[in-house]
């Protein structure tokens, strides 16, 4: 959000709406239109349109997938899941997934666009 200089919010565990219930992402990123428009809610009313959600040894990883499907088909526009102890790094968006690994650079598609991060120094 800083490096992209697009402003916005930056949101750890935020309540929001999607098609079917209330969910809690790990991060999530508000644009400064929805930061303006929806900014003093205690839930957003639709998912936020940036999500990370990080990926623990307990979760199942097909719940994980279902998640991050939930939050696009909610007017999310891109889901990072971050699986810190194998080093990868899914990017969803609606039309594509892209995995980054140990020695690549993960980099948003759709939201903050130029915000890049080696994979490497985000699992530090």
């Amino acid at each position: 959000m800083i490096s992209s200089k697009q402003g916005g919010e930056v949101y750890i565990s935020p309540p929001c709406c999607t098609n079917r219930q209330i969910r809690r992402p790990d991060v999530a990123y508000l644009t400064p239109e929805l930061v303006a428009q929806f900014g003093n809610l205690a839930t957003l009313p639709q998912s936020f349109p940036l999500i990370a959600e990080i990926v623990s040894p307990t979760d199942i990883a097909e719940d994980v997938f279902l998640k991050a499907q939930e939050y696009l088909e909610s007017s999310c526009q891109e889901v990072w899941l971050v699986f810190p102890e194998s080093h990868l790094i899914f990017v969803m968006t609606q039309n594509q997934i892209l995995t980054f690994r140990s020695g690549e650079t993960a980099s948003s598609q759709q939201i903050l666009i130029g915000f890049s991060i080696d994979v490497d120094r985000l699992l530090a």
